[in-house]
């Protein structure tokens, strides 16, 4: 009786573990960020600034119209900074390491998807303007968007992601970006 509840349970797996193998597919990624900063900007206005983001990610198919998708990016946002008193103007750069584990949702099988999940993300640098001593090293974003697969591994992407964690201690500023990408699936 054991073993054939073992045998069975090794042919479950063995079924699981080639199901599974066919819905994973490895990319890169990179495009276009456009940020700006959001919330009590009362002492300084701020203007959108255009950088970028580039990376790879892995596309785990969990059915046929379901996948999650973790990624490893490397991202720049930021916003370009005038402060009301006159003080120098100046581009506020942060490069951050991005994780965002997306949850995928297919519209159109393999062509057109829904794509909503967090993102964590570590700061790296920051422009030479700024000490980065004051930022916080940590942001927590939700993020949202559609995936266009549009000619066999290229896609197209559009995606926001809404900041929640302020970008300083001592600001009650968070980051939104809104971003456009182009990469590869294989």
């Amino acid at each position: 009786m054991k073993k054939t509840i073992y045998f069975a349970f090794i042919l479950t797996m063995i079924g699981f573990s080639d199901s599974f193998a066919q819905g994973l597919n490895f990319g890169i990624k990179g495009g276009a960020n456009i940020a700006n900063y959001s919330g009590d900007i009362s002492t300084f206005s701020s203007e959108s600034f255009t950088s970028y983001h580039a990376g790879a990610f892995v596309e785990l198919g969990l059915g046929s119209n379901f996948s999650i998708q973790p990624e490893l990016l490397y991202s720049t946002i930021g916003s370009n900074i005038s402060f009301n008193d006159a003080r120098e103007d100046f581009k506020n750069e942060l490069g951050y390491i991005s994780v965002p584990v997306l949850a995928r949702v297919y519209l159109i099988p393999n062509r057109l998807s829904l794509d909503f999940g967090p993102q964590v993300s570590f700061l790296m640098n920051q422009s030479e303007n700024v000490d980065i001593s004051n930022s916080n090293t940590f942001d927590f974003a939700v993020s949202g968007g559609a995936t266009l697969h549009i000619l066999g591994p290229l896609f197209i992407q559009g995606r926001y992601n809404l900041g929640l964690t302020d970008v300083k201690p001592d600001a009650d500023v968070t980051n939104r970006v809104v971003q456009l990408s182009a990469g590869l699936r294989f």
